[in-house]
């Protein structure tokens, strides 16, 4: 298994051994990977979202495709007992 070596300032190691009593955390080690796996999941993330934004703005809908939901809307509020 590949190690990383790095280092971190005194207050980011008292919050990681924070973490660690409190149970939130095994190790120093896990706190590490998990923090790790949480960045590289939010970037994934970012960049899908970012990706479908750019189809809808190089190929917006159409109001042939997306029209029917202003109509569904207006029926469901004009059939309520208000």
């Amino acid at each position: 298994m590949p190690q990383l070596v790095t280092r971190i300032d005194d207050e980011l190691a008292k919050t990681i051994d924070e973490l660690v009593a409190e149970g939130v955390a095994e190790s120093r080690s896990e706190a590490v990977r998990r923090g790790l796996r949480m960045l590289i999941d939010q970037h994934r993330r970012r960049r899908t979202a970012n990706a479908i934004i750019a189809g809808y703005e190089a190929l917006p809908q159409t109001h042939e495709e997306s029209g029917w939901r202003d109509e569904a809307t207006v029926r469901m509020i004009v059939e309520e007992p208000w």
